[in-house]
């Protein structure tokens, strides 16, 4: 069996340990980083090493910054009366690519998992209610899994003495889907959370 120089399988190990990066991806990966020009490769390092060194936490919505605060904690022209509780700066991306949200946000920084140790005194509760002042909603925009349902109802019973309006994002069957192949919970769930038309 033909093995790889150590630098090399160092190199692919260390890609492997990105999520969705499987053993080939990772030693296909290693393969081009070689073959590339060696500005490439420094160029990469440089880049990762640059965002280790200078993004950080938003010290009002925990997303990431490389300034005092992030880009929509820092613009005053979003409407400063409804956050939007996620559980990860990924699900900001995802939310602003909608176009549909022009709102603050705050990051969790995870969901209540006690199987992995994570309880309510992990994540970035306590910030949330401190910035509860003048906010009329919360959108509570976690995944429907049991944690993050847990985390919901946690959040919810936190929030509603504090006399704010807290709303979830709708769920159900998915644009373009078929009852055929939607699930019973889905379905489910979908009826419970009809709108009128």
């Amino acid at each position: 069996m033909i093995t790889l120089p150590p630098a090399l399988q160092q190199l692919a190990a260390a890609l492997g340990k990105l999520p969705g990066i499987g053993r080939k991806t990772a030693t296909r990966l290693a393969f081009h980083i070689l073959n590339a020009a060696p500005q490439e490769g420094e160029e990469l390092a440089r880049a990762i090493m640059k965002v280790k060194a200078d993004i950080r936490l938003c010290p009002r919505c925990f997303n990431f910054t490389e300034d005092e605060l992030c880009l929509i904690c820092g613009d005053d022209r979003r409407n400063q009366k409804v956050i939007c509780v996620v559980e990860d700066s990924q699900n900001i991306l995802l939310l602003e690519k909608t176009n549909e949200y022009k709102g603050l946000y705050h990051v969790l920084g995870g969901i209540i998992s006690p199987l992995d140790g994570i309880g309510p005194e992990e994540l970035h509760i306590k910030e949330l209610l401190q910035r509860l002042e003048g906010v009329e909603e919360v959108i509570i925009a976690l995944n429907p899994s049991t944690e993050g349902e847990a985390t919901t109802i946690y959040l919810s019973r936190l929030i509603k003495p504090q006399g704010v309006k807290i709303t979830r994002l709708a769920r159900g069957i998915p644009l373009g889907g078929s009852l055929e192949f939607v699930d019973e919970l889905t379905l489910g769930k979908a009826l419970q959370t009809r709108s009128e038309i």
